[in-house]
């Protein structure tokens, strides 16, 4: 199972990494053309901390904005 936060669920997402070639229009050229484009995953700022779940002391991976949240209480 991949890394996934433990109260919400996130989880890394797909996408592309965008080659342009060409000079923009604003420089004076004829506008930028994609080149090509390749496969990418975007992962979230998760982090291995130790939580108190239900009374248990667990090593578990919580993204950044539940711990700011306080969705999760570090042990």
């Amino acid at each position: 199972m991949s890394k996934s936060c433990i109260s919400c669920g996130k989880t890394y997402q797909k996408g592309m990494n965008v080659s342009r070639k060409g000079q923009y229009k604003a420089k004076g050229g004829t506008g930028s053309k994609i080149s090509r484009r390749t496969k990418r995953f975007f992962l979230p700022n998760l982090q291995h901390i130790k939580a108190a779940i239900n009374g248990v002391v667990k090593k578990v991976y919580v993204c950044t904005r539940c711990l700011k949240a306080n969705k999760i209480k570090k042990a």
